[in-house]
């Protein structure tokens, strides 16, 4: 089912006699989830554009490349840098605005300008049963009510479908710089990383990858970015205090270095699990030595946010002794620690999103009763 438009979409819910799997552009799903096919992409186009209050409004199926083109064109973007998975995932299609909010896809900007759910401030959406629900408005200070813009992004379409959402802006600065230094170890990058988000000099990206990723030394690299002069003096600031002996690169070569962390570049078309752990930034060290020490000492790491989410490729496919991606060591490395692990490319078999803990267990079957009573919304996607 293809809906044109959201009373459609309304209707084809109220008249499902089963699971519904929800779809955009099919870029960026991951999972099991099972029933009759509901694409929103025929939800499309840009609503309201305003420039000037740094605000938009576009239908969920607008696909995600007309409206950065859009934003561009008037020196803007979305601040959350939404990461292009599809090759990291083997996909095709075009990336839709309702995907990325779905997912709450965010790239490395989310340690300085906050997750896709934090740009979001409004939304339209269809829940399980086929009632249409808004939420939030087209202005910041629209904060009353149950916020459940925040809790329909990263809900991967279990708790509705989402039809419209607006989004705060921001506009695209005069000038980036990357500092970097090769060589250094995991507990040194990470060190560095947290040294510099800890300064005055507004960090827009810190991610350190390894050799297995980088397929040469190992990489610590710090963003900054704003107007020229600004980005030259805290370039320069940071290297004479805690950045010490990195170099500085600009302009597009610093962007290159970004969209590589932005977008997995390094793991895809590589055999293997991968996987998307979120942890506490100054554990993310020890949660990986854990892992190599169960078994899997030839993975390959990237970490970003600081530390704060870690990318990892199992390059056995599949674990050939159990079968599981390594989903045993890695959420158990996790759990002792705090976190969260989830699969995004490996074996269909192994569920992509770990058991909840029985409280947060109870609270998330509390939402899909009230929000899909039914339970029809991508059945089997999240437990």
């Amino acid at each position: 089912m293809r809906p044109a438009n959201e009373a459609e979409l309304a209707e084809a819910v109220r008249a499902a006699n089963g699971p519904l799997r929800i779809s955009g552009g099919g870029t960026r799903g991951i999972g099991l989830a099972s029933g009759e096919a509901l694409a929103t992409g025929g939800l499309s186009g840009i609503r309201l554009y305003e420039p000037g209050a740094l605000t938009l409004v576009a239908g969920a199926g607008t696909p995600l490349a007309e409206v950065e083109a859009a934003l561009a064109a008037e020196g803007q973007r979305l601040a959350f840098e939404p990461p292009d998975l599809r090759g990291l995932l083997g996909r095709d299609g075009q990336s839709t605005l309702g995907g990325v909010a779905a997912a709450n896809a965010s790239g490395p900007r989310r340690v300085q300008a906050g997750a896709c759910r934090d740009s979001m401030i409004g939304l339209r959406f269809v829940d399980g049963s086929g009632t249409v629900i808004a939420n939030g408005g087209r202005v910041m200070k629209n904060v009353t009510g149950y916020d459940l813009v925040k809790l329909l992004a990263g809900s991967h379409g279990t708790l509705g479908v989402l039809t419209e959402l607006a989004f705060k802006l921001q506009a695209r600065p005069e000038a980036e710089a990357t500092l970097i230094c090769r060589g250094q170890g995991a507990e040194a990058g990470i060190a560095a990383l947290t040294a510099a988000l800890g300064t005055p000099f507004d960090i827009s990206g810190a991610a350190w990858l390894d050799a297995g990723a980088t397929g040469a030394d190992a990489r610590t690299q710090v963003r900054v970015e704003g107007l020229a002069a600004s980005v030259a003096y805290r370039a320069g600031r940071l290297r004479d205090g805690v950045l010490r002996n990195f170099d500085i690169v600009e302009g597009e070569a610093s962007a290159a270095l970004w969209r590589e962390v932005r977008d997995v570049t390094p793991f895809a078309g590589r055999a293997g699990a991968v996987w998307r752990l979120s942890v506490t930034p100054t554990l993310a060290a020890g949660v990986v030595a854990a892992i190599r020490a169960a078994g899997h000492d030839d993975l390959a790491a990237i970490h970003d946010w600081g530390g704060g989410l870690i990318w990892l490729l199992l390059p056995v496919a599949g674990d050939a002794e159990s079968g599981d991606a390594g989903a045993g060591a890695v959420r158990d490395a996790v759990a002792q620690r705090g976190g969260h692990a989830t699969l995004m490319r490996g074996p269909a078999g192994i569920a992509a999103f770990p058991p909840q803990p029985p409280a947060l267990a109870a609270i998330e079957a509390g939402l899909r009763a009230r929000f899909d009573p039914r339970g029809i919304l991508n059945t089997g996607l999240m437990g």
